[in-house]
């Protein structure tokens, strides 16, 4: 197999070598080199200003996308262009008398603005350039007629595996399937759980939950066919499930404990996006659900990513599970010199006075709790409906209005204070003054 390889490369490196002392193929490749530098150059002036241009163009994001990624390659239309009408002059005049190099690198200039920009529009950056790397050496072995040679080195080396003979260019074509595949799995995954998240007569847990269901299932189909390309009997599987089970039993434990966590609280909808909750030290909402996680901002701008198995064993705090109507208490104390009546009446107007107070629904109601060392002690509870927007920010501005009332009529908040008493000893030693 080795040897083939070294034979025909061989063989090819010695036709490019006597290629390369003819006149005609010299002058080719000079014009070649002397034709992209004006394309370069002359790109460099158009490219800003048609990019401007595009800029203001009201379309489709695709398209607009698509059209960005053409201007930024420019300079290989130009270069395609300028081959084509150089192989044009020189077919009219007859010298070279065979020009099918500057025909082929037109061809194959135009091949690789077609395929950059196609690769442009695939995401993922790797598979971008692995898809236009491959499609332009089919191209390029195409134009120049060494398929055919390059199809029978890539066939010479194989491995035998039972029955089935295995060889170099089966694993290329099956892998660039099974990627095609892949991706077009992925992409029809996140583009059906976007078409499910838009669905409003679903709950948000149901959106999600039917989302991850259908991202499974295409996960699955897509193994499946995988094994089939690659021509592995799918009841081989069953052999290796005992050995799957042991490392899912040992190594991935926590990873499918977490997995099945999110199935349950999605079931049972516990938790949803948008909830309000609180576990352990961090209070914030839900953002999204993910199989493994659960995404929660905190009020400082601060993500943390909870494992779904915490959501089942831990006590979880959902201020607005069926309801986001919220009580929330702020103690305060008034000196022995108020009366009780009149600071719990103006103690309920100052609730009222904050924005997000709700008084609707529930009025803010203030008891007197009981006779303290330095004052008398009051509660005062109120209700607001949104517990996204924080809890102690609310609590402040009620304070801070108790602060303004109490001091506009004269009620004062006292603070604790004791009195110490020095007292000297008396010596019992020391005789007494006449």
């Amino acid at each position: 197999m080795i040897d083939d390889w070294k034979t025909r490369l061989l063989e090819w490196g010695q036709l490019a070598l006597e290629a390369l002392q003819t006149p005609p193929i010299l002058f080719q490749l000079a014009l070649i080199v002397i034709l992209f530098i004006p394309a370069l150059l002359l790109s460099r002036r158009i490219e800003p200003k048609l990019q401007q241009r595009a800029e203001g163009i009201k379309v489709f994001t695709g398209l607009k996308r698509l059209i960005m990624a053409f201007l930024e390659r420019f300079e290989w239309l130009l270069f395609a262009l300028f081959l084509t009408f150089a192989a044009a002059a020189t077919t009219v005049a007859g010298w070279p008398p065979n020009n099918f190099l500057l025909q082929g690198v037109a061809l194959l200039a135009a091949a690789w603005l077609i395929i950059s920009v196609v690769s442009h529009l695939i995401r993922n950056r790797l598979v971008g350039r692995l898809f236009s790397i491959a499609a332009w050496l089919y191209v390029a072995a195409v134009v120049f007629g060494v398929l055919d040679d390059v199809v029978a080195l890539l066939e010479s080396p194989h491995v035998m595996v039972g029955e089935l003979r295995f060889t170099l260019l089966d694993g290329i074509q099956r892998l660039a399937v099974i990627g095609v595949i892949v991706w077009a799995a992925i992409s029809l995954g996140n583009f059906l759980e976007r078409q499910i998240q838009g669905l409003t007569d679903l709950t948000p847990s149901l959106r999600v939950l039917v989302g991850k269901m259908v991202r499974i299932a295409l996960i699955v189909l897509t193994f499946m066919i995988a094994l089939n390309i690659i021509g592995l009997d799918l009841t081989a599987l069953t052999v290796l499930s005992g050995a799957v089970g042991v490392g899912i039993g040992f190594g991935l434990q926590k990873v499918v404990s977490n997995f099945i966590s999110g199935i349950i609280i999605l079931l049972d909808q516990s938790i949803k996006p948008g909830d309000t909750i609180s576990l352990g030290e961090t209070f914030g909402w839900i953002r999204e659900l993910r199989a493994r996680f659960v995404s929660v901002i905190t009020r400082d701008g601060r993500e943390f990513l909870i494992p779904n198995e915490d959501f089942i064993t831990r006590e979880v705090i959902n201020w607005s599970f069926s309801d986001e109507f919220v009580r929330l208490d702020v103690p305060f104390g008034v000196s022995y010199d108020s009366n009780p009546h009149e600071v719990s009446r103006l103690a309920i107007e100052a609730a009222k006075s904050v924005d997000r107070v709700d008084a609707t629904r529930k009025a803010p109601v203030c008891w007197l709790t009981g006779f303290g060392d330095s004052s008398l002690d009051f509660k005062l509870r109120f209700w607001i409906r949104d517990p996204q927007q924080g809890l102690t920010n609310i609590r402040g501005k009620v304070l801070l209005a108790l602060w303004d009332t109490f001091k506009e009529n004269n009620i004062d908040i006292p603070f604790p204070h004791r009195e110490i008493i020095m007292r000297t000893p008396v010596d019992v030693n020391r005789p007494a003054l006449d």
